[in-house]
């Protein structure tokens, strides 16, 4: 599986309001900044993200997006489906001999395992493993994802 570009930059987005203190609200430019992407494209994400109620928007000069949900209520496959990824199985023809019967069924039961996985793993988790990444690399490395 490959994310693109939308769902690579959503997680980061996240990952980055994760780290906020108490999950206060952060500008759209100090994410991008931080994570080195377009603010006019984040915030197109952000809009999204924000619709799918998974991040709330906070108006004023000390506004900007936090997380609207625990990062641990807050599963990779939501993400990715709040901005429109979608993973499909491939799905054979209808009068399809079968063994393209079989192989459509292995990738249908492949596809509900990914689907399966993407839910079970959260925001949260993904913040440890960042972590843990970073104290690996030692007190240089910076935190971005």
């Amino acid at each position: 599986m490959k994310l693109t570009t939308r769902g690579h930059y959503s997680v980061k987005a996240l990952l980055d309001l994760s780290l906020q203190p108490n999950f206060g609200p952060a500008s759209v430019n100090a994410i991008a900044t931080r994570q080195t992407l377009p603010a006019p494209y984040l915030e197109k994400l952000l809009i999204d993200l924000r619709r799918a109620g998974l991040v709330r928007s906070t108006r004023g000069p000390q506004g900007g997006y936090q997380l609207a949900k625990n990062p641990s209520q807050i599963s990779l496959g939501a993400i990715l489906e709040a901005v429109g990824e979608s993973i499909e199985p491939w799905v054979a023809e209808p009068d399809a001999q079968a063994e393209d019967w079989v192989t459509a069924n292995l990738w249908q039961r492949l596809h509900q395992k990914l689907q399966e996985a993407l839910h079970s793993i959260s925001l949260e988790d993904l913040y440890f493993d960042a972590r843990s990444w970073q104290a690996a690399q030692g007190s240089e490395a910076s935190f971005v994802v």
